[in-house]
């Protein structure tokens, strides 16, 4: 994010038709920024002054400066967020009066990472004040040990919001994609008369139509066996909680919550560094998922397969979903033995580098090699793919792997 996205984000506060000269002088002002006029002989008044210093502030000088960038009485000499909670929270005020919320979100990111903010996401001043995002609550979780009582229940609500909106987008969808694959893989070509899908049955045997007697051929029937009434598939998510994971967590906590929802479906989730954690029981509320996870730390990912391969009992009907940017700090060459001996006995087995909008992040490149010559391609998944690449796993079909 640079002052240039922001200050050209702010068209919506100002009247004056984009294409005018006019429009084009103030968007380069702001652009600029610096003094009075900045060399474009145009001068900030109102909204766009106000504007113009709440971007100073946060952009104005870059961060190693702070100690430099003083007169001789040692004060100040260009705008600043200062170090209090009350300060931030009236700059925050500002940029979410001016900015949509999405350029809030990012420039919210690019003041807790130049200057430092961190420790004052534990006031609750703070948190009441800020755009929750999935960054944010990476953040909040990272901060969790530290965190005051009296801030926890702030930051549970930020948490809650952030989950309560992902639910919202990703639920529906999520749950009417893989009932229909778990109908499709539960479909039998020898039902019983009372298990028989009429209308699947009648389309599979169009061809078979006869004219002259106005009816289809059934050849082959379509219907679904007794397993459809129970738990047909097991899906266990094993995701990375290393730092640099916090948003994949966020995802995957929402959707195994979603996948636990699926009566036919048996969901677990273990997150792992260099310890492993199985946050099962905890799946009817991915808020409190969240607040058992410990990003940061180191990684040991065959310790992590070691505890999932443990608890498989039928390979052939589950998936492991393995999210991690397979920076591994165990053992290697057991990690990669463990994937070979799961697809081996029939588990679907799935790499993803990231579960995020953000695309794919910095990697283990010889892991990721290593695991596509096992046949298990390893990619990153936006949250909105998800729901496609576990249809895919769940009836054993290729993965949708994005270009």
């Amino acid at each position: 994010m640079s002052r240039t996205t922001s200050a050209t984000s702010t068209t919506r506060t100002h009247s004056t038709s984009p294409d005018s000269a006019d429009e084009r002088l103030r968007r380069w002002r702001l652009v600029l920024g610096g003094g009075d006029a900045d060399g474009t002989g145009r001068a900030l008044t109102g909204t766009d002054a106000a504007v113009d210093g709440a971007l100073t502030a946060l952009y104005g000088r870059h961060p190693d400066d702070r100690d430099r960038d003083r007169d001789g009485a040692g004060r100040s000499r260009t705008a600043g967020l200062g170090a209090s909670a009350p300060s931030v929270a009236r700059w925050l005020g500002d940029i979410r009066t001016y900015f949509p919320v999405p350029v809030v979100q990012v420039v919210q990111r690019d003041a807790i990472d130049r200057l430092g903010l961190a420790s004052l996401l534990l006031e609750p001043e703070m948190l009441e004040a800020v755009e929750p995002d999935v960054h944010l609550v990476g953040t909040l979780l990272s901060l969790r040990e530290a965190m005051p009582e009296t801030t926890g229940e702030t930051a549970r609500a930020v948490v809650r919001k952030v989950v309560d909106d992902l639910e919202r987008r990703l639920a529906a969808r999520t749950r009417a994609t893989l009932t229909g694959a778990l109908d499709r893989s539960a479909r039998t070509a020898r039902p019983r008369h009372r298990d028989i899908d009429w209308d699947r049955t009648i389309r599979a045997n169009l061809k078979n139509y006869l004219p002259e007697h106005r009816t289809v051929v059934p050849e082959r029937l379509v219907g679904h066996g007794r397993a459809a009434r129970g738990v047909r598939k097991e899906v266990v998510l094993c995701v990375d909680q290393s730092g640099s994971m916090a948003a994949s967590v966020v995802h995957a906590a929402v959707l195994a919550a979603v996948l636990a929802s699926l009566r036919t479906v048996a969901t677990r989730l273990v997150v792992f560094d260099t310890a492993v954690v199985d946050l099962t029981d905890r799946l009817d509320d991915p808020v409190d998922v969240l607040f058992g996870t410990r990003l940061g730390g180191g990684t040991d990912i065959n310790r992590a397969l070691a505890h999932c391969q443990a608890g498989i009992t039928r390979p052939a009907d589950t998936v492991v979903v393995l999210i991690s940017d397979l920076y591994e700090g165990g053992i290697r060459d057991e990690m990669l033995k463990r994937v070979a001996a799961m697809k081996e006995s029939g588990v679907q087995f799935v790499a993803l580098l990231a579960l995020s909008d953000e695309g794919t992040p910095a990697h283990d490149r010889d892991h990721a090699a290593a695991l596509a010559a096992l046949g298990v391609p390893a990619f990153a998944c936006t949250p909105d793919l998800f729901p496609e690449i576990m249809a895919a796993a769940l009836e054993k079909r290729p993965l949708p792997i994005p270009a």
